[in-house]
């Protein structure tokens, strides 16, 4: 299925959730409350069965680009507004998070009714365009590789998980049960079991591969040593398990979904991008690499 069809049935999904989202709101007091708070809907149902379910389904229909364009506005400016909102009264944090759904989804649709596929060329500016690194000792590569691990675990295992935590407590959306035993102590297994393999993963791409995992100074060598063997990607298979692991550790179940959800955009929209540069750099012994070596799961006997 090509994504341009996937877009279409996403709206005609999104369209029929948003008519469905509105005869529960008018009939259930409790889904009210929980989506809406103190809001009338009265003077929000028009406005969206118009621009939301109308825009969506219109836009599936014609694979309009323009029309989407136009749901992802208003999705957009209502999702801000009930944001504001949620986080001011502590209500509605089910349409919060119902609402940065509907938004991300309307403009990953839009994106890509627009270029016949999801354009991932934003990505990979900056820091994460592909750039190789530069040539300097060893010694360099590893104390920058090691540098960028430690942003990124305070940052993503760290900062982001309490910001999480908190949100859900702000918007009464928090899931309690991740706080009781056995999670914590499965989030901190997972964690510390995934470490090793991105701090090898880290040391072996700076030794062997004369780089660092920023793409901006990607490695000068294919690397195909250490946990390279098993698996082509272990830092982003140790990066989705150790944010599964540090989201149940803190008790935040949006964290545990936004490392699924990670996973599945960077196997779908960065890979095949960095896997291109690779093939571009390298050639063919990169092409038999991959032929042999999985991308996630990893494969009992190690690669030649």
């Amino acid at each position: 299925m090509s994504q341009l069809t996937l877009a279409r049935a996403y709206l005609a999904l999104q369209a029929a959730a948003g008519a469905a989202w509105w005869v529960a709101v008018f009939t259930s007091d409790l889904v009210r409350s929980w989506t809406l708070g103190s809001w009338d809907p009265r003077w929000l149902v028009g406005p969206d069965l118009l621009l939301f379910v109308g825009g969506s389904a219109l836009a599936a229909a014609r694979s309009s680009w323009r029309v989407a364009g136009v749901t992802t506005a208003w999705t957009g400016l209502l999702g801000v507004g009930l944001v504001a909102y949620g986080l001011a009264e502590r209500a509605a944090g089910w349409g919060v998070l119902l609402m940065a759904v509907a938004a991300v989804g309307s403009l990953a649709a839009t994106l890509t009714l627009r270029s016949g596929r999801m354009p991932t060329a934003w990505f990979f500016i900056g820091p994460f365009g592909f750039r190789q690194a530069p040539e300097r000792s060893r010694r360099r590569h590893v104390a920058a590789s090691l540098f960028q691990l430690l942003v990124f675990w305070a940052g993503f295992f760290g900062v982001l998980p309490v910001l999480l935590r908190l949100f859900e407590g702000r918007l009464r959306v928090q899931w309690d049960a991740l706080s009781a035993a056995p999670w914590p102590a499965v989030g901190a297994a997972l964690f510390l079991l995934a470490s090793p393999l991105g701090l090898a993963s880290c040391l072996t791409m700076a030794r062997r591969g004369e780089g660092t995992p920023l793409p901006s100074q990607t490695a000068r060598k294919l690397v195909l040593a250490g946990p390279y063997r098993w698996v082509r990607n272990p830092m982003a298979t140790a990066g989705v398990v150790q944010s599964i692991g540090a989201g149940l550790w803190f008790g935040t179940w949006t964290m545990v979904i936004a490392a699924l959800a990670g996973a599945l955009a960077w196997h779908v929209g960065i890979r095949p991008v960095e896997e291109a540069d690779l093939l571009q750099r390298f050639g063919e012994p990169y092409e038999r690499y991959r032929a042999s070596v999985r991308c996630w799961v990893p494969r009992l006997s190690r690669s030649s």
